[in-house]
């Protein structure tokens, strides 16, 4: 085996540029096809890092704008939603949904300390309300059912906004103004782009004079795979309230709803397209190197007519030629394929550092994990041997006596 890996590698030096040209079109398609799959992998990467927190058996529903008449009602109407909605619509679609939350809150509040304060608001949630907007818990503890159930003046804001409120003081534990009334910090929170402080729902409430309107609730999913259940419930939920409000359930503009189950799977969906996509154009760019990589062997086997009728003619196997043809391809492709190997990750690396820290962060991570380099070292092997297998083939049917009278 030692000696014919030397016969191969002699083989290769002795015709360096027709080596480098052919292998070059192999790199090329072996780099492109790194280069996508490192920026496809950093994409989901980054669609993770943004919605991964996030609960997305859910959907978010919120009062809208009736546009058409209904059972007597003029159009153009407002529809607010109240704080008996969530039970309603959990008992009619029971099979579809569970867990649904109320929110409210006041856009304009301020919370203050004595050494600063913040205009963000406030926003009154169920225990579930950070998982649903996508928020991480940095420090503490959210709300609790507790909280709920005893109305209590705790608040849960933003990790920012804690460092604007107490400077380098660990803010669980410290009091806030808010509303003209004392609110006990018991945890903070990282958001991208939400700095809202949140309080429990019951609490809210009261702050607002026992008021019935609501800004939005939160419907759970649970349960649901696909894009057809997940469109069922949001028409299940569309047509409890519709019934409740007085629209039709195909008014689209009379409820605003954010279905974030069929969103998830609608992307989900995009994404393996992509990767799809990317292996399809990474083997066809691949492909003409390995067409190259063919010719040439086809070349070799021509030029070395005489060497091998003299190999068969002394007692060579077929076997033998065969192999060493087939090798002598591998050899090629898999020496220039490490090469883009190589070069691709270089470069993805470059492109994670180029977009490291910006916000948001869409391409996170860009590299290739041990699977996919497992993948395009077989892919490589395969190619190699394919591309040396018709060459091979012709060798086999050179005759010796032929074979030894070509000069």
């Amino acid at each position: 085996m030692i000696d014919l890996l030397t016969e191969i590698m002699a083989t290769l030096r002795n015709n360096k540029m027709r080596t480098i040209l052919t292998g070059f079109a192999v790199s090329w398609g072996i780099f492109l096809l790194i280069v996508l799959l490192s920026v496809s992998r950093g994409l989901v990467n980054g669609m993770d890092a943004m919605f991964g927190s996030r609960d997305f058996e859910t959907m978010s529903v919120s009062g809208g704008q009736a546009h058409k008449p209904y059972r007597g009602l003029k159009d153009d109407r407002q529809v607010a939603l109240l704080t008996d909605d969530p039970a309603i619509v959990e008992s009619r679609t029971g099979n579809l949904t569970s867990g649904v939350a109320a929110a409210m809150g006041n856009d304009n509040a301020v919370v203050s300390t004595q050494r600063d304060y913040i205009t963000q608001g406030y926003r009154g949630v169920y225990p579930t309300g950070l998982r649903s907007d996508g928020g991480t818990l940095i420090s503490g503890r959210f709300i609790n059912e507790a909280d709920m159930r005893e109305r209590r003046r705790v608040i849960v804001i933003h990790k920012d906004n804690a460092e604007t409120l107490f400077g380098s003081t660990p803010p669980v534990g410290q009091m806030v103004t808010m509303c003209d009334l004392s609110f006990t910090v018991v945890g903070t929170y990282s958001h991208e782009w939400n700095r809202k402080c949140y309080i429990p729902f019951t609490t809210a409430r009261g702050l607002a004079g026992g008021s019935d309107t609501i800004v939005e609730m939160t419907v759970g999913l649970h349960g649901l795979s696909t894009l057809d259940e997940g469109m069922r419930a949001e028409e299940e939920v569309r047509t409890a309230l519709g019934n409740r409000h007085s629209f039709a359930s195909d008014d689209r503009s009379a409820l605003r709803i954010w279905n974030r189950l069929t969103q998830h799977l609608t992307t989900s969906t995009a994404m393996d397209m992509l990767r799809i996509a990317v292996w399809i154009i990474g083997m066809l760019t691949m492909l003409s190197g390995i067409v190259g990589v063919s010719n040439i062997m086809f070349v070799s086997v021509r030029e070395r007519t005489h060497e091998i009728g003299i190999r068969r003619a002394i007692g060579a196997r077929p076997g033998a030629i065969l192999r060493q043809i087939i090798l002598e391809s591998v050899a090629i492709t898999t020496i220039f394929g490490y090469m883009g190997i190589v070069l691709g990750v270089g470069l993805a690396a470059l492109i994670g550092n180029a977009t490291e820290g910006m916000n948001p962060q869409i391409i996170l991570d860009p590299s290739i994990d041990i699977s996919t380099a497992l993948e395009v070292t077989i892919v490589l092997i395969a190619a190699g041997a394919l591309a040396g297998l018709f060459p091979a083939l012709k060798s086999l049917k050179i005759k010796p006596v032929e074979a030894l009278r070509d000069e």
